[in-house]
């Protein structure tokens, strides 16, 4: 039944677009979850009111684009170099919040060695890292976190440990690193797991503006073209089959206590 004026007018809006989400077309292949990794940054920023301070780095692969959906001042860095020209910026500009955004490719593989010592010395920046454990942009090659069966464009077979190696588990691995303040792993498959990312995006960004140190987020993300799977079905494979190799949760987190 059709609401008249007067319902209309009494509707309470509960969801909108973020302030600092661009009003624009996504891109992105259907299913992908680069949308709701976006939006969950957007609301972040927002919410601490941190917009015009905010610096985002933009690793290569499907994240490239950041700029034309959040609004802030972004800066693409050469491959796997992210994590590095956020620490320039951070340095130059202690005053302002500086995040990267970055995939499995750029992040885990050819920016592997600039992510951990990033990590190891403690910058005070945040990095957004979405795995979906394949090379997006570039053809559905094999990557750093691909799992082991997983078939890829240079993986027909499936992903074998002797040859291959294994997935990495970047959260575990930059758990340990003393200078990492937080690190979680979250995923976008289900709307309580979105939640969960959201708080940990949020906890990231808080852990910077504290000048706590190095903060790391991982997010499950699904693939669907690459995996040639459809939507429903990605999600149903995050649930069972990532989630039980890359563990939810919270790996470290770092109290005022502990920092002094």
């Amino acid at each position: 039944m059709a609401m008249d004026a007067k319902q209309l007018a009494e509707m309470k809006k509960v969801y909108s677009r973020p302030e600092c989400l661009k009003d624009t077309i996504y891109h992105f292949c259907p299913g992908c979850n680069h949308g709701n990794v976006t939006r969950m940054v957007a609301e972040a920023i927002d919410e601490f009111g941190i917009k015009g301070r905010t610096i985002g780095v933009a690793g290569v692969g499907c994240c490239v684009f950041l700029y034309n959906y959040i609004d802030v001042d972004v800066m693409e860095a050469p491959h796997g170099r992210a994590c590095a020209v956020a620490t320039g910026i951070n340095r130059v500009h202690p005053e302002k919040i500086v995040f990267t955004y970055q995939g499995d490719g750029d992040l885990a593989a050819i920016g592997l060695a600039e992510t951990v010592h990033t990590a190891n010395r403690g910058e005070n920046i945040t990095v957004i890292f979405v795995n979906n454990t394949v090379y997006g942009m570039t053809g559905g090659q094999m990557a750093p976190t691909t799992l082991l069966g997983q078939k890829s464009t240079t993986s027909p077979y499936g992903r074998e440990f002797m040859g291959d190696g294994y997935p990495i588990k970047m959260a575990e691995m930059l758990a340990t690193l003393e200078g990492a303040a937080f690190v979680a792993r979250v995923a976008c498959d289900t709307p309580k797991n979105l939640m969960q990312a959201k708080k940990a995006i949020k906890k990231a960004f808080k852990m910077q503006i504290d000048k706590m140190g190095f903060s790391f987020v991982e997010v499950l993300s699904a693939c669907p073209t690459n995996w040639g799977m459809n939507p429903l079905d990605a999600y149903k494979r995050v649930d069972r089959e990532m989630t039980p190799y890359f563990p939810l949760g919270i790996f470290k987190e770092r109290t005022t206590a502990d920092y002094l």
